[in-house]
């Protein structure tokens, strides 16, 4: 992941730059669910996850129903208020 953490593109979800490292946590253990659709342009995401994920996590990854918007906010303003503290 070193050589992609750092990569930025514009989320569509939040109207930001944010970077490959922030799509991958943003559910906490699991990668957003819309990191395929919007780094595939970039480099071979999907072959990525499928190396990085343990076979119980892919299936959460693709099974796990998307949070509404704003509680997709407040949950990444948590996480990030609890790294923050810690």
């Amino acid at each position: 992941m070193e050589q992609y953490k750092d990569l930025e593109i514009r989320c569509p979800r939040l109207g930001g730059e944010v970077t490959f490292g922030y799509c991958m946590q943003e559910r906490g253990d699991l990668p957003c669910p819309r990191v395929i659709t919007c780094w595939q342009t970039y480099f071979p995401v999907e072959t990525y996850l499928k190396k990085k994920l343990t076979p119980e996590e892919w299936d959460r990854f693709f099974n796990q129903p998307p949070g509404d918007k704003i509680a997709t906010i407040f949950d990444i303003a948590s996480a990030l208020k609890k790294k923050k503290q810690s």
